[in-house]
């Protein structure tokens, strides 16, 4: 599955929480924006009408660990598979959720639990406002 970084996120809302605008979903949009973070699919960088790539570049020191340390708050069912490794017909990990992440007032981002190994991998570099919501989380609360 494949959304552009820093688009609208609909995904659960469509499937669990009614979707339209009577649906339960509906009320939840309109308290808070959630933007899609690395959702990413060799389909879109390799297969039919390839474009371009992920975005790569340096990263934070210890960006990778409190991915690691954030991606186990928020799990949810079902399972996708990394389709980059597939593709280069390696052993491809899977995950199983979607992390939630507040940012600045009102945006929280929303990212599968694949974000680490895309980030530690395959060198993605996640949107700056993303990496620096990742960091200032506080894994307390």
């Amino acid at each position: 599955m494949f959304y552009e970084d820093l688009s609208e996120y609909t995904y659960l809302y469509r499937h669990y929480a009614g979707g339209g605008p009577e649906g339960g979903g509906a009320a939840v949009r309109s308290a808070h924006r959630r933007l899609n973070i690395g959702w990413l699919s060799a389909r879109k960088w390799y297969g039919p009408g390839a474009r371009k790539r992920y975005p790569r570049g340096p990263l934070p020191a210890g960006l990778v660990e409190k991915l690691e340390a954030v991606r186990r708050v928020n799990l949810c069912r079902g399972f996708h598979v990394c389709t980059l490794c597939l593709w280069a017909r390696s052993g491809a990990p899977s995950g199983n959720g979607e992390i939630w992440v507040p940012g600045e007032s009102g945006i929280t981002y929303v990212a599968p639990d694949l974000i680490t190994h895309y980030v530690a991998a395959h060198g993605y570099r996640p949107p700056q406002a993303f990496v620096d919501a990742v960091l200032a989380a506080d894994l307390g609360a």
